[in-house]
């Protein structure tokens, strides 16, 4: 079991900078492939950046590649994302979450454990 908590978001400019971080509790944290998704208003939620246990290997959405880049700490217990260039379609609630399976990155059913999400929103 692991409990997710994300910081970081806030309201910044098109073209500006965010770094968003999910503090794990527990210590199976690095066991887990980890990834960020968000949700828009209106929309569903759509998957934006996962990281394997090991941090050796990540995976992008097209939407962000280039200027978002996904991170973690093992011995801290914590995922980053830190995101650059930001555009008004970034504007949504960020959540992290953990896949005890490995696989399907971008799976929204593959993640068991959901933070409470941080409102990142973007003005033009």
């Amino acid at each position: 079991q692991v409990q997710l908590v994300e910081s970081g978001g806030g309201l910044v400019q098109a073209g500006g900078s965010l770094r968003l971080s999910c503090a794990a509790s527990g210590r199976t944290f690095s066991t887990y492939r980890m990834g960020w998704f968000r949700q828009a208003p209106g929309k569903e939620r759509e998957f934006v950046a996962a990281i394997t246990p090991s941090g050796g290997g990540t995976f992008y959405a097209d939407s962000v590649k280039g200027r978002f880049t996904i991170s973690r700490s093992n011995a801290k217990n914590t995922l980053y994302l830190q995101m650059n260039s930001l555009k008004p379609e970034d504007t949504a609630v960020y959540y992290c979450a953990a896949n005890p399976r490995g696989g399907g990155a971008q799976v929204i059913g593959m993640y068991d454990h959901w933070g409470q999400g941080t409102q990142v929103t973007v003005s033009s």
